[in-house]
């Protein structure tokens, strides 16, 4: 289980059901400030109400197959990232036991100060505790800035897959890395 930890004035901790709200609002804004100007309006309404309300939060907070890490600073969530057990893309994730980042954002004012490196740490530990030999992610093939955090951090792309947004399906590619063992 994840314990609080605190990096500098940083501090991840997971989240609670009572964060339901919090995380609805920063999630949505955090997804529309990303992907919001490449969309269709319509399609993106269509997206933050399906995937980001409170109720949907809640729903997912109580999930025992996924973890949101919430990164804050000064009681503000800065960041938030969620790991989840369940299946893979099986054309291109072929590990034992992969562990998928469902979701990682970091707000703008929060890019480049080192949260992101934080909470990606804070992922990976959280797969290997989980039996985890793999962490995997899908991100839209027209997101270079994510492409290369991600590598940075050690991924490799290694196959697409797609994603939704309202009417629009996008294609995403698929990226993974290696957790090594403990010891």
């Amino acid at each position: 289980m994840m314990t609080m930890m605190t990096f500098d004035d940083l501090t991840l901790r997971a989240a609670s059901p009572d964060d339901a709200e919090a995380l609805a609002a920063f999630a949505a804004a955090a997804f529309e400030h990303t992907y919001g100007a490449q969309n269709d309006p319509d399609d993106t309404l269509a997206y933050l109400t399906e995937a980001f309300g409170p109720k949907q939060q809640h729903h997912e907070l109580a999930d025992p197959d996924l973890l949101t890490c919430l990164a804050e600073f000064d009681g503000q969530l800065v960041a938030y990232a969620q790991i989840r057990r369940g299946r893979p893309p099986p054309s291109c994730v072929s590990e034992a036991m992969p562990i998928e980042l469902k979701r990682f954002y970091v707000s703008h004012e929060w890019q480049g100060r080192g949260a992101a490196q934080r909470l990606m740490d804070q992922a990976k530990r959280t797969a290997r505790d989980w039996g985890g030999t793999a962490l995997w992610l899908s991100v839209w093939e027209r997101n270079p800035r994510a492409i290369a955090f991600y590598a940075k951090a050690g991924f490799v792309d290694v196959g697409s897959t797609y994603f939704v947004i309202g009417k629009d399906r996008q294609d995403d590619r698929v990226m993974l890395v290696r957790l090594p063992g403990e010891g």
